[in-house]
């Protein structure tokens, strides 16, 4: 079953061509699906300004071993949305 849940996955695990033909799915499915839209132009590079990766954020996140250190990723990721 092609989800928002399975595709985020996918990203997550770096695959992210299997994430976008799942939100693109989904945007069929439902035009109005917001998170989807966002995640296609997040994934097709529309969104220039974010193509620079935080490499101190990335291995933070790599590397997280602790409810606390989750929530502080938590905490910094919800500034970006």
């Amino acid at each position: 079953m092609k989800t928002l849940t399975l595709a985020s996955i996918y990203e997550l695990q770096g695959l992210k061509n299997e994430a976008l033909e799942i939100y693109k799915d989904i945007l069929k499915k439902d035009s109005n699906n917001k998170e989807a839209k966002v995640a296609i132009k997040r994934l097709s590079g529309l969104r220039k300004k974010y193509l620079g990766v935080n490499e101190d954020m990335k291995k933070f996140f790599v590397n997280m071993d602790s409810e606390v250190e989750f929530m502080e990723f938590e905490r910094w990721l919800a500034k970006w949305n």
